[in-house]
């Protein structure tokens, strides 16, 4: 194809969304829907993802150094255990501050503790691991330190984090590709309906020697401008909507000790998957239903 026909095709393609712009209005609205459902999606996963990487911040591991224990080997515990990889922060807890911080929770029953001349609390280590799937095996590498007397952790819920996590990922990706699908089935559909209306100049087209490309390109670009326009306005649709759900449950959140993440930290690559969803749905689309329609009308001329 030459570069001149190039230029006038792509024209055309733009002149259709007009000439057509009712179609193309209900193109992009029901497109849009698809979009806006797929990105409210996107934003509970981020949300769900963030609710859990604070619940797992919380699932410590709390390793006692053994009472028999120097300063240099319960430092050395300590450098040990940034050693680990999976460890993403170690807090030196001493025997004292965990007596004390143990005598203000306990309240009224605190005399219970006024004989002790000395904290009968071992030193310890607070641990925060990074990747869950490696629990079992963080904790096995810390129990085999030296003068590491006893390791508490919950492997139990730490296995529940990691479940979540995947059904998550798995119903995220799921809604993510059966919305694509309802996408490209929207866009393929649509341009098939005006190719019928303007089936006359397509059958005058190639009366005359137009090649198959000739006549797919203005559609592909014609449905990739609707999905370029559907991905642009649905993030600003989606945008105000999130604003909307923000300010009203964010009391509510709150109370519970969680914030919604703002949008955006996200936006841009919410931005990215639309756009590129949308040139994708529409020139692949839009290629889809010409092919069909050009071999059901028993198209024979030549691709070159």
């Amino acid at each position: 194809m030459k570069g001149t026909s190039l230029k006038y095709l792509t024209h055309e393609g733009f002149r259709n969304v007009w000439v057509n712009r009712l179609m193309s209005i209900a193109s992009v609205t029901v497109l849009m829907a698809c979009l806006i459902i797929m990105g409210a999606g996107i934003m509970i996963f981020f949300n769900i993802n963030t609710l859990l990487d604070s619940v797992q911040s919380q699932n410590v591991v709390m390793v006692y150094v053994a009472d028999d224990a120097t300063e240099d080997e319960t430092a050395q515990i300590g450098a040990s255990l940034n050693n680990i990889s999976n460890i993403e922060s170690c807090e030196f807890v001493p025997k004292e501050e965990a007596f004390q911080k143990q005598i203000q929770s306990m309240g009224g029953d605190s005399a219970l503790f006024e004989g002790f001349d000395e904290s009968p609390l071992p030193d310890a280590y607070k641990v925060t691991v990074k990747d869950l799937s490696q629990f079992e095996n963080t904790v096995s590498q810390i129990k085999q330190i030296d003068k590491v007397d006893s390791v508490r952790e919950n492997s139990d819920l730490a296995s529940k984090l990691l479940s979540l996590r995947h059904a998550v990922s798995i119903v995220s990706i799921g809604l993510v590709v059966m919305l694509f699908l309802v996408a490209v089935f929207i866009i393929a559909n649509t341009i098939r309906i005006t190719m019928f209306s303007r089936k006359l100049e397509i059958s005058i087209m190639k009366a005359v020697g137009a090649t198959n490309w000739f006549i797919r390109w203005p559609f592909m670009i014609e449905g990739m401008i609707l999905g370029t326009i559907s991905g642009v306005v649905s993030l600003g649709v989606l945008w105000g909507l999130y604003a909307i759900a923000e300010k009203a449950f964010s009391q509510t959140l709150s109370l519970l000790g969680f914030k919604l993440v703002p949008f955006t930290e996200y936006w841009w690559q919410i931005l990215l998957v639309f756009v590129a969803i949308g040139l994708f749905t529409g020139g692949f689309g839009s290629l889809v239903s010409m092919g069909k329609y050009l071999k059901e009308q028993g198209s024979v001329v030549s691709d070159d």
